[in-house]
């Protein structure tokens, strides 16, 4: 991971006259996808000379926030210029009146199918920023039924897990040789006990606890299968299959001008099929509050040159962060109305499977 951008140092470094040119020519860039010249500075506003504007130009470039991209005059913004644009210049206010109508409306249409509520957030995004939307299915801790140990001969046994909507879901666990099946009946028994009724996210901790400190009545091999069982579960407890659903990718042809550009656009269509990155990048944001931005091969796991990735949760019930959305897309993005699409589509979303949750348990 690249370490965060100290935007107050580079901020302190710049002068007013710095600050108003870099700015000018981050929104100029942002607007046209094109290197902004000192003549069209000059001529927009900026009461220098050209030359006077070079000067400043070129420490912009010392500084690492701009570069030439091609044999042009002109400068645009590198990924460390847009990240510092994006945190000290940026002013992030409310979705407009018209994306938010949309949004509501048309997210209220799809109903409460998760998977078509999911679509269509990823078709919103699409369709409203220009990139690829991208959104990750709600994670699902089921509520489990029966838990059982199943010998496979050998040194294998399954840890068989049924919730209370009738999935049964199971890992393979090691056991030693020769381990009696009253060992494993007697492990099935101890975790079924625990877990029944209720999630094992909600009750790994305390079993844990119990075994650890001897207080449950188990040997210790009886102890060693029900960790072993807790543990092959891990994150990954019953009932949370995890899809990746992706929209707009003819989107990010649109931009595709040059041969590096199309080059660019490959290497995102062959990112955009590795779908556990892209479900590694949208978790990321799990442990955030709010919006997460990555700018360029600012995360390693997604390492997209030329590319932004705006994510943010979407929450369940009791404020539990369930699954995450966001959109892909050139590092051009007009991120004053983009980062604030996201987060406000992330609520939406968020509000309509509470509400069918809410429903569901009083049903």
């Amino acid at each position: 991971m690249i370490p965060p951008l100290d935007t107050q140092s580079l901020l302190q470094r710049l002068d007013q006259r710095s600050r108003d040119i870099f700015r000018e020519i981050v929104e100029g860039y942002l607007t046209t996808g094109e290197p902004v010249g000192s003549r069209t500075l000059s001529k927009g506003g900026i009461a220098l000379s050209p030359a006077s504007i070079r000067n400043v130009m070129a420490d912009l470039t010392e500084l690492g926030l701009l570069e030439s991209p091609h044999i042009s005059a002109g400068r645009a913004p590198t990924h460390t210029g847009l990240r510092l644009f994006v945190d000290g210049f940026l002013e992030i206010g409310e979705p407009s009146r018209g994306d938010r109508m949309e949004i509501d409306d048309r997210l209220k249409s799809a109903g409460t199918d998760i998977e078509a509520v999911m679509g269509e957030a990823s078709n919103i995004l699409s369709g409203l920023t220009g990139g690829a939307g991208l959104v990750s299915s709600p994670t699902r801790d089921a509520v489990v039924r029966h838990a059982e140990f199943v010998p496979l001969g050998g040194r294998e046994a399954l840890c068989v897990i049924v919730t209370e909507d009738g999935d049964v879901e199971n890992r393979i666990v090691e056991v030693p040789e020769g381990l009696p099946s009253t060992t494993l009946m007697e492990a099935g028994n101890y975790l079924s006990t625990r877990v029944r009724g209720r999630t094992l996210s909600e009750v790994a901790n305390d079993i844990r606890d119990e075994l650890r400190n001897r207080r449950a009545a188990l040997d210790q091999a009886a102890s060693s299968l029900v960790e072993q069982g807790l543990a092959q579960w891990g994150g990954d407890a019953p009932g949370r299959g995890r899809s990746l659903i992706v929209r707009g990718r003819a989107n990010l042809l649109e931009d595709a001008q040059a041969a590096e550009d199309l080059d660019r656009v490959r290497q995102l269509f062959n990112e955009l099929e590795r779908q556990q990155s892209l479900l590694d990048i949208l978790d990321t944001t799990r442990e955030a509050d709010g919006v997460r931005l990555f700018i360029g091969a600012e995360n390693q796991l997604f390492p997209l040159s030329g590319s932004s990735v705006i994510v943010a949760p979407y929450m369940g019930g009791e404020k539990q962060v369930i699954g995450a959305l966001g959109v892909i897309g050139p590092t051009r993005l007009n991120y004053a109305r983009v980062i604030p699409m996201v987060d406000y589509t992330a609520k939406v979303v968020g509000q309509i499977l509470s509400a069918r949750r809410k429903k569901d348990t009083q049903g």
